[in-house]
């Protein structure tokens, strides 16, 4: 079997953390990333649940575009909302 390396970008701290808890399991970053990605090809599938978030939705990311049209054409004014906090 043929080795090959990849690359990843990860916050600092998260890695910190990653290589902290490899550790506590008696793993290293590696050996889990190889577990994670059998476990992808096994199943064909994430191993966890991915869920979208509604507010990047196609519908309200339309909504938001309209109103901020409208507000930079002059058509709708802001308001302050009482629950964002104004010092």
């Amino acid at each position: 079997m043929a080795l090959t390396t990849m690359s990843i970008r990860v916050d600092e701290n998260d890695k910190r953390r990653f290589d902290d808890f490899c550790n506590q399991t008696g793993l290293n970053a590696s050996v889990a990333v190889n577990m994670y990605i059998k476990a992808v090809l096994k199943d064909n599938r994430i191993p966890f649940e991915i869920t979208a978030d509604p507010f990047y939705s196609r519908e309200n990311m339309n909504r938001l575009k309209k109103r901020i049209d409208d507000v930079n054409s002059g058509k709708s004014t802001l308001k302050e909302h009482e629950l964002i906090e104004v010092d």
